[in-house]
């Protein structure tokens, strides 16, 4: 087998499937500098890795069989983990079809690594060997680390907290997937089959959970933020229940922080619905292009932000949506 039809097995499938996922988002919210970082960072773990773990199971003394079964799967998906956490707890994570992008651009960035590794290390290599290799062993590391996301980002947005144990449940998942491929239950053939099977069906049904999430989040968020705005700007915000909590604030708080709270207030509702409203045009197949006036506005609320201090913040919680796909929305703003 010639060698530019071997690099094309091992490395093509997982970049194909990682172009469907990308072509299911409706909203094109993760961007390719961002799926290109990613990708790279899982070529990292992958060398560094193919490093560590001979280290390891010499220090350990266990056999390659047993390595590969229990530890190294474990490491492995840890070690991919680490970029999937940091980019969850940073806010850059809106929606669950959105961390499947990001979990299966890292593990396909190690598996075009280990592929090549392999097509180096291996003397001969026979075709069914190395689509087996290809699409079975590829997609088990973009799958994993995809669960993986998934199930943090829907733990983490369940339960609101950015603690590390929401993240335990999904490394434990992929680190038992991967053991399982590894101990090679089916002929190898048949685990990748498996795998090519179950993925797309299971990413399709995320794809159809974040896009129902996504549109109640669009619908529910823009009536209730546009009728704040509407009583901020009118000057009729006095007489209801929001406006004589921003009252009850001046006891806390001196009337200067209470006016920018105000402030921040009504900032941060007008960036609120103007990001909806560029998903909208997304969904709508309509380009969306940044703004002078967003981007001064986005300057202006993260000065706010450090006038009122965190205590003003949390005391504006009751009144602003504070889940974590709200606070993602002007992160979305900062990079159109």
């Amino acid at each position: 087998m010639s060698t530019v039809v071997q690099i094309a097995l091992g490395l093509l499938p997982v970049l194909a499937f990682l172009g469907a996922l990308i072509s299911l988002d409706t909203f094109k919210l993760v961007r390719l500098r961002s799926i290109i970082v990613a990708i790279l960072t899982g070529a990292v773990v992958a060398a560094v890795c193919s490093q560590l773990n001979p280290l390891l199971r010499d220090w350990w003394q266990l056999d390659s069989s047993l390595y590969s079964r229990y530890p190294a799967p474990v490491i492995e998906e840890g070690l991919k983990a680490l970029f999937v956490i940091f980019i969850i707890r940073a806010g850059r994570v809106g929606f669950l079809v959105d961390s499947a992008i990001y979990g299966f651009a890292v593990g396909a960035g190690f598996a075009l690594v280990e592929n090549l590794y392999y097509l180096h290390t291996l003397a001969t290599v026979d075709l069914l060997l190395w689509v087996v290799r290809g699409f079975g062993t590829a997609i088990m590391h973009g799958g994993t680390t995809a669960i993986m996301a998934i199930i943090s980002k829907q733990l983490s947005d369940r339960h609101q907290s950015q603690a590390g144990i929401v993240y335990a449940p999904g490394l434990l998942a992929a680190a038992a997937i991967h053991s399982l491929f590894n101990h090679f239950v089916l002929p190898p053939l048949f685990n990748t089959l498996a795998l090519l099977l179950v993925f797309p069906v299971l990413i399709f049904i995320v794809y159809e959970r974040s896009e129902h999430a996504t549109r109640k989040w669009l619908g529910i968020g823009l009536d209730t933020e546009t009728d704040l705005l509407k009583l901020i700007t009118s000057g009729g915000i006095s007489g209801t229940a929001v406006g004589r909590f921003l009252s009850s604030l001046r006891t806390t708080f001196p009337g200067q922080v209470v006016a920018d709270m105000l402030c921040y207030l009504r900032i941060y509702l007008e960036l609120a619905i103007r990001a909806k409203g560029l998903l909208l045009m997304r969904e709508a197949g309509f380009a969306t292009v940044s703004d002078a006036e967003t981007k001064e506005k986005l300057s202006e609320l993260k000065y706010l932000e450090r006038t009122i201090g965190k205590a003003g913040r949390l005391a504006l919680h009751p009144i602003l949506r504070t889940s974590s796909r709200d606070l993602w929305q002007v992160y979305f703003l900062d990079q159109v």
